[in-house]
């Protein structure tokens, strides 16, 4: 079962876009502090450990191991003295990666003309997924193209959302090979 932040145990709503209150409220702070924002967070349940993957993103830098550790020791000493999160669970600190999760409308926002993958909970002309670039965000209703056709959904609808990275762009593929035209024989 995928949870976004909102659907934590502790959540006062369960909508999976809304932002649990109390935990915000601890991150915040220590994000802040530390010259980090937070990005999303992901609550798995499992029986008997559920995993908490809280992703974090810095400004003019890119997000490193040091950063997720030091964001890691001090939200387990703050989780441990709050007591949020009933039960065991693992806490994961992450960055979001180029292949990152979008958690909220600003980031679809922030992010137009990326390509997405996006699963909805209630189907949208007929389908559930869909892929393709964001063309528009408008409120909380995000568009993107499909198929060369514009296709609506409300961001209460959207269960999961990544970005796909274009790999080669970004200098981390290299670019398909083009097929090389085939010679024919000349009649003489």
């Amino acid at each position: 079962m995928f949870l976004r932040f909102g659907d934590l145990p502790f959540a006062s709503a369960t909508h999976t876009n809304v932002i649990n209150p109390e935990l915000q409220n601890l991150l915040t702070p220590l994000l802040a502090d530390l010259g980090l924002s937070l990005w999303g967070i992901e609550y798995i349940p499992g029986a008997g450990n559920s995993l908490l993957r809280v992703y974090i993103d810095v400004e003019d830098r890119l997000v490193s191991v040091e950063d997720c550790e030091t964001v890691s020791r001090e939200l387990s000493a703050l989780l441990d003295v709050n007591d949020l999160i009933p039960g065991h669970y693992t806490l994961e600190v992450s960055s979001p990666g180029v292949d990152r999760l979008l958690f909220t409308a600003e980031q679809f926002q922030r992010n137009v003309g990326e390509t997405v993958k996006v699963a909805l909970n209630t189907a949208v002309d007929g389908r559930k997924r869909f892929q393709g670039p964001i063309v528009g965000v408008v409120d909380e209703r995000i568009t993107i193209t499909q198929d060369g056709v514009e296709v609506g959904m409300v961001h209460a609808n959207i269960q999961s959302a990544r970005i796909v990275p274009d790999y080669v762009a970004l200098g981390m593929a290299a670019a398909p090979k083009r097929p090389t035209p085939r010679k024919t024989a000349e009649k003489q």
